[in-house]
């Protein structure tokens, strides 16, 4: 096992629930990653629609460009949509995600229009103004954090060491894009991030502040949108506290910065 802890991915999700994106370097904002989750499809009645109940959203591609956002589905890409990084044309509403409800603004008529027509029911695409603050829970906040789209908290780690256990006790291994984390790091025991409270990349330090309950999106298979069991019903056996299965840790910066794949994870406490 290697001593030193090195950032092996970065990897960003601009709409929520859809494909990641893997980058080489990540610009560090205190809600998240430059263009994490700023995106989000919402219902009729301002409900975010995730993976959760529509797995097929998994098909679904993102790619930053210049100057917009591309979504393609990965078995046509011919199938895209152009959407503008810093326009939004519709409405201001109120959107619920879990117990928070934040302002959203709405991109444009063509977008949710191509969504609905792949979804197959009414959805709208909205973004999330830098106005709009939708601050992280108290109990979990250092210096009064907001967050952006992501289920809760700004960050996730997790380490290769506890993929890699997770799969020798698997029939079928899954890859990382299952647990959709934003900084990946190699080295070190399996679930080490268990124990890392404060850690420096680069010139950023984050704080880890919580495990990360996992649910049934990691059971739906990132290529073909199909839902299975694994991984969750194994991780189910040995990862559960208080009825909760816990994979990787939330996290939150603690200055802002960039970190590059390559740049060592540094234990600070």
């Amino acid at each position: 096992m290697e001593k030193k802890l090195i950032l092996q991915d970065i990897f960003i999700y601009p709409i929520k629930s859809l494909g990641g994106i893997r980058l080489a370097e990540g610009q560090v904002e205190e809600r998240g990653f430059r263009y994490d989750r700023r995106w989000m499809l919402v219902d009729e009645t301002g409900r975010f629609v995730s993976q959760r109940e529509f797995a097929k959203l998994a098909l679904l591609q993102v790619e930053v460009g210049e100057d917009s956002l591309f979504v393609f589905h990965k078995a046509d890409p011919n199938k895209r949509l152009q959407i503008p990084l810093d326009r939004a044309e519709g409405k201001e509403l109120l959107v619920t995600i879990w117990d928070d409800e934040v302002t959203g603004k709405v991109v444009n008529e063509e977008s949710g229009k191509w969504f609905s027509e792949f979804l197959g029911f009414k959805v709208d695409l909205v973004v999330m103004p830098e106005s709009s603050k939708r601050a992280v829970d108290p109990r979990y906040a250092v210096n009064e954090e907001s967050v952006s789209f992501a289920d809760g908290m700004p960050y996730l780690f997790i380490g290769q060491s506890s993929l890699d256990d997770l799969n020798s006790r698997l029939e079928n291994p899954v890859p990382m894009d299952r647990f959709r984390p934003n900084l990946v790091f190699s080295g070190g025991e399996p679930f080490l991030e268990d124990q890392l409270r404060k850690v420096q990349i680069g010139g950023v330090t984050f704080q880890l502040i919580k495990p990360c309950a996992r649910c049934v999106m990691t059971t739906v298979d990132q290529k073909t949108g199909e839902k299975g069991k694994e991984p969750l019903k194994t991780l189910s056996s040995y990862r559960t506290v208080n009825n909760k299965v816990m994979f990787g840790q939330n996290a939150v910066a603690l200055n802002l910065g960039s970190v590059n794949i390559g740049d060592e994870l540094i234990p600070l406490s």
